[in-house]
C-alpha cells in the first residue's frame, strides 16, 4: 500500500473518531464501562498520545536519526495484513500507561487536531526517508518511516474497536 493510501485511510479514521466523540456526552465520556477496562475518554487520550509519540519516531527515522535494524518477519506480517494479531488483551507498555488519563471532550477534540496536523507535516518526509532507517517501537521493534505510518492507521483502527465493544456495553 502506497503512503498516500496510508495516509487517506487514517484521515478518514481520525474522522470516524471526530464523529463519534461528537455523539459522547461528557460524563458517559469520562464513565468507566460496564465491561471494565477504559473510557472512552481514557482510549482517546491513550490514542492520540501514542500516535503524536509515533509521529516523533516516524519523524526521525525520515530525517535518518534512526538506525540500520531489521524489522522482525511477524511484524512485517503485521504491516502487510493490515491487523494486529488476534488476542483478549494487550497490555500497553508501562511508560505508555502512565500517559494514559481521563481527559475532556475538549481535550481529545484539541488532540485529535493537534495529530491531523502533526501527520500533515511529517508526512512529506516519509517520500525521502530512507527504508533501512529506523526507531523503535516499544513492542514491535525498528519501523522505518512508512512502517511507523501503517503502524499508526493499525493502531487507529484497533482502537476504534475498542470503542464499539465500549458502545455496546453501555
Amino acid at each position: 500500500m502506497t503512503a498516500a493510501k496510508i495516509k487517506a485511510s487514517i484521515h478518514k479514521i481520525v474522522d470516524a473518531y471526530k464523529s463519534k466523540l461528537s455523539h459522547y456526552a461528557e460524563d458517559i465520556f469520562q464513565t468507566t464501562p460496564p465491561i471494565a477496562g477504559w473510557s472512552y475518554s481514557e482510549v482517546y487520550s491513550h490514542i492520540f498520545d501514542s500516535s503524536l509519540l509515533s509521529l516523533i519516531a516516524l519523524e526521525r527515522a525520515a530525517s535518518g536519526k534512526g538506525e540500520n535494524k531489521p524489522t522482525l518477519f511477524i511484524v512485517k506480517l503485521i504491516l502487510l495484513l493490515g491487523t494486529l494479531p488476534p488476542s483478549k488483551k494487550y497490555k500497553v507498555p508501562k511508560r505508555l500507561a502512565e500517559r494514559i488519563k481521563k481527559i475532556s471532550k475538549t481535550e481529545a477534540l484539541d488532540f485529535i487536531l493537534e495529530f491531523e496536523k502533526g501527520l500533515d507535516d511529517n508526512y512529506p518526509a516519509i517520500a525521502n526517508a530512507k527504508a533501512d532507517c529506523k526507531t523503535k517501537h516499544p513492542r514491535l521493534g525498528y519501523l522505518n518511516a512508512k512502517q511507523w505510518l501503517r503502524f499508526i492507521e493499525i493502531h487507529l483502527k484497533h482502537h476504534l474497536k475498542q470503542l464499539e465493544r465500549i458502545e455496546k456495553s453501555f
